[in-house]
């Protein structure tokens, strides 16, 4: 039988997960919007943070970064690299794979990207203590070393 105390719980942890993906779907689509001028999405900007973290990686290793497929992740390299954002040139050990560079003008929407997300954080995080910052981040932590344990 479960107890009030159970159902209480399970209704607060449902509730934070549900909270967490809408703080995750407003923020993304008010970034979506910040970056249209430069008609390119988050999911793009996600493959470049990749690319300039993972110098060197090959398609399918920024598809897994990126939590995509390696079809996804090859249609959002391929529109990177339409957009001048970045160039692919063949991987110096295996000329089978290419590998992506950023180019000066990903770099610079890196930077653009940047000022608009710190825009949006700045309100996500008004009136939210440094604090309350780090509990969550604790907690948020616990949680996924809680997932990975299990994978």
């Amino acid at each position: 039988m479960v107890t009030n105390e159970k159902k209480d719980r399970q209704a607060e942890t449902r509730r934070a997960a549900r909270l967490m993906k809408r703080i995750l779907i407003h923020f993304r689509s008010q970034m979506d919007e910040a970056l249209r001028p430069q008609r390119v999405t988050t999911a793009q900007l996600q493959v470049l943070y990749a690319i300039r973290s993972e110098p060197g990686a090959s398609g399918a290793q920024l598809a897994r970064s990126c939590y995509v497929t390696p079809q996804s992740a090859q249609s959002l390299l391929k529109g990177l690299e339409e957009g001048g954002w970045i160039v692919r040139v063949k991987d110096k050990v295996n000329d089978r794979i290419l590998v992506a560079q950023l180019t000066p003008s990903g770099e610079e929407l890196i930077e653009t990207a940047e000022k608009a997300a710190r825009v949006i954080e700045k309100k996500v995080w008004k009136d939210v203590s440094d604090d309350a910052v780090g509990t969550l981040n604790a907690v948020l932590e616990q949680c996924l070393e809680n997932l990975e344990l299990e994978s």
